[in-house]
């Protein structure tokens, strides 16, 4: 998978309109300033068309799948409207089930939940924790970083052809990497792994919103993406795709909305029949609100264009990357090289300095923000720098006081509601920062780097 680079003289569409735009923040140094919100691989801000959307249903929520009257019909038309919007989005197969979650992470919990017995999982040791963590009662293989696209469907290849016995086998792998925002071989991927009778879910929290996601074309088994990357807030998530092993499965969550009908046994006990729909793992009272933020957002990043969103977001990258490359003591950090293709995901570090520090100062003394720590992929992020494990602080960042060795990275992450002067603010903030330092004293604080109001300005 590789996306498209623009032409030096094509004509780039605007930013998509994001609630936030105008959002002034105080600077430590005096005054305030629009804040530019590079963060989006955390979460991204909101589309104005998903919030005015919401907005217009608001009125009208009522209870789904569970009232005769006519608000609670609507929401439950709304909402399972919702679910086909989001398959159309992700291009599902006719028998393919779209079942909602709270994330991504609940995604694939979801699916590490309902694994055949004996099931062996396959994993990358360079996945997010969301696809490292959840596979604990099955059989783990995890597999080393490889350094290009090649290694990696060639080290899947070997894991998959010796493994013992030969039963049901899941390969988990991420689409786009959240930490150097890499696109990862998912049509090799998904090859090799049927070549060898195991499927495959793909983690799209970072893809979906950067690059067109078609499970038909991937040929990938499921696919897992959250709405709050995706410009939806409120909470929702996806796990789409094959629906043979979500049927068979005790549901995920007992509880109204899962069972079809429960019936008491003379003996006190009860009698559960589960729907075999999606429901079966949706059960509670479902979020209608992030579901439908979710399919509002589809719709908009679909009407926008994928291909005008991608050509203007691989501006931006280049823009980033060669902002970055003119400063010799920033080194981006990179699986695959310089030349692989990536999403709006650039990770970092700065030589002199930690990078708690110079995230905080890009905060407080510019109005910029970004993440800074191991991104909640902590053996990739340490194969990257070449460090051990340290004692954890904030998200699992090591503790550093400003002026320590890096021991972590900065994080800039941006997508189709980012503007050309955010990017141009952040480029002149480290170039700033690289050449002159702080303005202003910053201590450790709870793990964190936070201007030291009570100390002189430097």
């Amino acid at each position: 998978m590789s996306a498209p680079t623009a032409a030096a003289d094509q004509s780039l569409c605007a930013p998509l309109p994001v609630l936030g735009a105008d959002v002034t923040v105080p600077l430590v140094t005096g005054g305030d300033v629009t804040y530019a919100a590079l963060d989006y691989a955390a979460s991204a801000p909101a589309l104005k068309r998903v919030w005015d959307d919401v907005a217009a249903y608001a009125p009208y929520y009522g209870s789904v799948h569970r009232g005769a009257g006519y608000l609670s019909q609507l929401s439950t038309d709304l909402f399972e409207n919702s679910r086909a919007t989001v398959a159309e989005f992700l291009g599902c197969r006719a028998d393919d089930q779209v079942v909602f979650t709270r994330s991504t992470t609940d995604s694939l919990n979801l699916l590490a939940a309902v694994l055949p017995a004996d099931c062996q999982v396959f994993v990358f040791e360079t996945e997010h924790h969301a696809s490292l963590l959840p596979w604990r009662d099955a059989r783990v293989t995890c597999l080393d970083a490889p350094r290009t696209p090649e290694q990696a469907v060639a080290t899947l290849e070997r894991a998959l052809a010796g493994r013992e016995p030969h039963g049901p086998a899941l390969v988990c792998v991420t689409g786009a990497s959240n930490v150097t925002g890499e696109l990862w071989p998912v049509r090799e991927l998904a090859a090799a792994a049927h070549a060898h009778g195991a499927r495959i879910v793909l983690d799209a929290a970072q893809l979906a919103p950067h690059h067109p996601v078609d499970i038909a074309e991937l040929d990938v088994d499921w696919v897992a993406f959250s709405g709050h990357k995706l410009y939806a807030p409120f909470g929702s998530g996806v796990l789409a795709g094959r629906a043979d092993w979500l049927r068979e499965a005790e549901p995920y969550l007992a509880g109204g909305g899962a069972s079809r009908q429960v019936t008491r046994r003379a003996d006190g006990g009860v009698d559960v029949q589960w729907h075999t729909t999606a429901a079966r793992h949706e059960a509670g009272s479902p979020n209608v609100i992030g579901v439908y933020s979710i399919a509002s957002a589809c719709r908009a990043l679909t009407e926008a264009g994928f291909a005008d969103l991608v050509a203007r977001e691989q501006a931006l990258v280049a823009r980033v990357r060669a902002g970055l490359a003119e400063v010799p003591e920033v080194k981006v950090l990179s699986l695959f090289g310089d030349d692989a293709p990536r999403v709006g995901v650039i990770s970092f570090v700065v030589e002199g300095w930690n990078s708690s520090h110079f995230a905080a100062v890009l905060s407080a003394e510019y109005g910029i923000g970004v993440r800074d720590g191991l991104f909640c992929a902590h053996p990739l992020v340490r194969t990257l720098l070449g460090s051990e494990p340290q004692e954890p602080g904030e998200c699992g960042a090591p503790e550093a006081a400003p002026g320590e060795r890096s021991l972590n990275a900065v994080r800039v992450s941006f997508g189709a509601g980012t503007p050309d002067e955010h990017i141009e603010r952040f480029l002149g903030a480290v170039r700033e920062l690289v050449t002159s330092g702080a303005r202003w004293n910053y201590r450790t604080e709870d793990g964190r780097c936070v201007p030291d109001r009570g100390a002189a300005q430097v």
